[in-house]
């Protein structure tokens, strides 16, 4: 069911086989991938790892996150490619290849859920599944201008679905439109318990703010002026009691135990060959002490308590996705591991507290997108998503 000539290497080459999905519905005209994490039934999983792949076997459930799109109307069009064990943000899988960006072709389409980016960007389908642990979905919507959500923590069921990290790990999905992305929302978020109130406290945190560079600010200075136009004048603030080094290495033990814990069992028994930074994302990962990752726990609810104190209901943070427009496809490890280490600093912010964070396609640099971000109160979702509506409609008009 994949589309013909996919010339963008987004989809995986299975075998066809039949998904039912309703006549109608809400979703009913649209068509969507899943990252290869997530089970369809006739299909195997194969998280980005031929290993993986080959213990799958066809799968007889479908993930219930993706039957509830199917069951609004959507229509499956195929398994889009994951960085290998979904553990990157480069977008290029050492086993399956590099799904292209169809925003800017010579720049990385970001992982791990590139290939979903890819077909969406390349027009291949009209939204597609992702998961976002570290970003995953968050920084390749950045890179090909799309719209994409990590949602609260827990909001949408992972069952069903390969895990990298499960204290860390949600379900995510990107659009091109904000009308799009709203009706699949609504399928998968559903109401929110308490509604967000329509004069929200738009919040600026500079402490986030200052870790770009001086041509990052200036390019975001004006998709910054949308979003206050449309929701109000951002107040000043700080979301970080001290450096910003430290929450960050609160998140990197808590990934890494983790991530661990889930596929050292799989790389110890077999010796799978692994990528270029995943077999060295691995060996450290091994190291992270029982001790390391119980403070890091610790500090995590601490950070999670002060960030949902600064928001309480009605705060809204807006503040960039990620460092910058996305790498180019030629840089060297070097710099790629550089953008990311950078770039988690940001995205850890939502990844520790779990509370959620819409990218929105709204500014450039270079010819290439740059997201700016909505982050709210846990169970805030889909008062988000309204916010990026009117920013979209405040734009458009």
């Amino acid at each position: 069911m994949s589309p013909i000539n996919d010339t963008c290497h987004a989809f995986l080459p299975y075998p066809d086989a039949v998904v039912p999905h309703a006549a109608t519905g809400p979703l009913a005209g649209l068509c969507f991938g899943v990252k290869d994490l997530f089970d369809v039934a006739g299909y195997p999983t194969g998280g980005g790892q031929p290993f993986v792949l080959a213990m799958s076997g066809i799968k007889t459930k479908t993930a219930p996150a993706v039957q509830q799109l199917l069951d609004a109307g959507a229509r499956f069009v195929g398994k889009t490619v994951t960085d290998e064990l979904a553990f990157s943000m480069n977008g290029n899988n050492a086993h399956f290849g590099a799904p292209i960006n169809g925003a800017v072709a010579e720049r990385i389409s970001g992982g791990s859920s590139s290939g979903s980016a890819s077909a969406v960007s390349n027009n291949l389908c009209d939204f597609a599944l992702g998961s976002d642990t570290g970003g995953s979905v968050r920084a390749p919507a950045n890179h090909c201008g799309l719209y994409g959500i990590r949602p609260t923590y827990g909001r949408i069921s992972l069952a069903g679905v390969l895990d990298l990290a499960p204290s860390l790990d949600t379900c995510g999905y990107f659009s091109r439109d904000a009308e799009t992305f709203a009706r699949v929302s609504s399928v998968l978020l559903g109401e929110d318990q308490v509604a967000m109130p329509t004069n929200i406290r738009l919040l600026k945190p500079l402490d986030i703010w200052a870790m770009l560079d001086e041509d990052v600010m200036a390019a975001q200075a004006d998709p910054l002026a949308r979003i206050e136009a449309a929701l109000g004048k951002a107040t000043e603030t700080r979301v970080i009691q001290g450096d910003l080094q430290v929450p960050y290495g609160c998140f990197r033990h808590i990934l890494g135990y983790e991530a661990w814990t889930v596929n050292g069992p799989l790389i110890e028994r077999f010796c799978p060959p692994l990528g270029p930074g995943i077999a060295e994302r691995f060996a450290w990962c091994k190291t992270v002490t029982d001790e390391q990752v119980a403070a890091a726990n610790a500090l995590r609810e601490q950070f999670k308590k002060q960030l949902a104190d600064l928001l309480g209901t009605d705060g809204v943070l807006v503040l960039p996705t990620v460092a910058d427009i996305a790498p180019l496809i030629t840089d060297g490890g070097e710099k790629m591991e550089s953008f990311r280490n950078r770039s988690h600093q940001l995205l850890c912010v939502a990844g520790l507290s779990g509370f959620p964070q819409i990218s929105l396609p709204l500014g450039q640099r270079l010819g290439a997108p740059l997201g700016l971000s909505l982050l709210g109160p846990a169970g805030s979702d889909m008062g988000l998503v309204r916010l990026a509506q009117r920013i979209a409609n405040a734009t458009q008009s």
